[in-house]
């Protein structure tokens, strides 16, 4: 098998799941609990939050756990409409977020928010001149997420915030950094909130945080709150917190390798498909682990399941919404072409250059068998 979805989810580490399986047998107590049983769990749950706050630079009491990058969102989003709307009614987005956000911003349309979408640069990027045009008074928040989980655009996060603060410093800045922990260099400092999912770091799936800076009030999703749960309800998922936050530690600790080594398996790739009949859609500003390219010939689905028979595994758009056109390239090209046949390669520090190497054979050989059958 040739895996080469990371961006849609990761396996998880050995070393990560023996943390879930000890943790799931040796503390079955409810953190909430005030036995021994349950003080144990939550001294372990401080512990592992605690790990995850000095990996990311912040507080421990800033971070709020939740099911997953889908709910964090929601969570950031709908926070901060519910609780500022007296303020104003008008947010900010992009149209390279995530489902999850997009949908979410749609729904707030339906309960009489405005809301407004950047325009892009020629290159994916976020034009921020325009964004600043588009502050206003009632504006209450800006979403934009640090890097694409479809082209990999990485977006300036700190520009945006100067942009924000000079035009007005009461919007509230989130962003979906699902996709940037463990691939680039990421900077809480600049947001208010920001979304990550464990599964996207080789942790297990069912998990998430919320980034929520300390003293920023928002319209919690789910109620039933406790002390160790004062922003969401529900009982900690310690198994998943553990193993969580032992993620984020192998995410970090050697960013600066991983990095390297994904930028060799991406310019192996850039340099065999520069040769092709295809159009490359990611492009210099993008993060190295994400590579999306549109066929052009060829239905991006068809291909993708002609894949399947020889072990490979990628994606057409996201794994969110796979079978739909792109979002993000109908933004920037006019031609159905480019949006409608495009797929992801996305690899990470595991991938060998062997399975690169197979990959493309088995790319050739598939894009000239579909060819040859129209």
């Amino acid at each position: 098998m040739i895996y080469l979805d990371y961006s849609a989810t990761t396996p998880v580490l050995d070393e990560v799941l023996d943390s879930y399986i000890r943790v799931t047998k040796d503390f079955i107590g409810n953190a909430n609990s005030i036995h021994n049983l349950g003080v144990k769990s939550k001294e372990l749950m401080l512990q592992a939050t605690k790990q995850i706050a000095n990996c990311l630079g912040v507080s421990f009491n800033e971070i709020v756990y939740t099911s997953g990058a889908s709910e964090s969102n929601s969570t950031a989003i709908k926070g901060v409409a519910y609780k500022y709307k007296n303020r104003g009614k008008h947010i900010i987005t992009t149209l390279l977020e995530h489902k999850s956000v997009l949908e979410t911003m749609d729904f707030l349309e339906t309960q009489g928010f405005e809301i407004s979408y950047c325009p892009l640069n020629s290159d994916g990027s976020v034009n921020v001149i325009e964004l600043e045009k588009l502050i206003r008074e009632d504006t209450i928040l800006v979403s934009v997420c640090a890097v694409n989980s479809e082209v990999g655009f990485k977006a300036p996060l700190k520009t945006i915030r100067q942009v924000i603060n000079k035009k007005n410093k009461k919007v509230i800045f989130h962003s979906d950094m699902t996709q940037a922990l463990g691939k680039c260099k990421i900077d809480l400092s600049v947001v208010d909130l920001a979304s990550f999912s464990a599964h996207k770091i080789y942790a297990p799936k069912g998990i998430g945080l919320l980034y929520k800076k300390l003293g920023l009030e928002i319209e919690p999703l789910i109620y039933g709150f406790t002390e160790n749960c004062p922003f969401r309800g529900g009982t900690p998922a310690l198994p998943l917190i553990v193993s969580f936050s032992k993620g984020v530690r192998i995410a970090t600790e050697n960013l600066e390798n991983n990095i390297k080594t994904v930028e060799k398996l991406n310019k192996m790739l850039r340099r065999e498909f520069e040769k092709m009949d295809v159009h490359i859609n990611s492009n210099n500003t993008c993060v190295p682990q994400i590579f999306n390219l549109s066929l052009i010939k060829i239905k991006s689905e068809t291909f993708v399941r002609a894949l399947e028979k020889y072990g490979v595994f990628i994606s057409t758009t996201t794994a969110c919404s796979s079978l739909e056109s792109s979002t993000v390239l109908k933004a920037l090209y006019d031609d159905k072409d480019i949006n409608t046949t495009s797929i992801r390669i996305s690899v990470s520090p595991f991938t060998t250059e062997k399975e690169i190497k197979e990959f493309i054979n088995i790319f050739y050989k598939t894009y000239d068998e579909l060819l040859l059958k129209k």
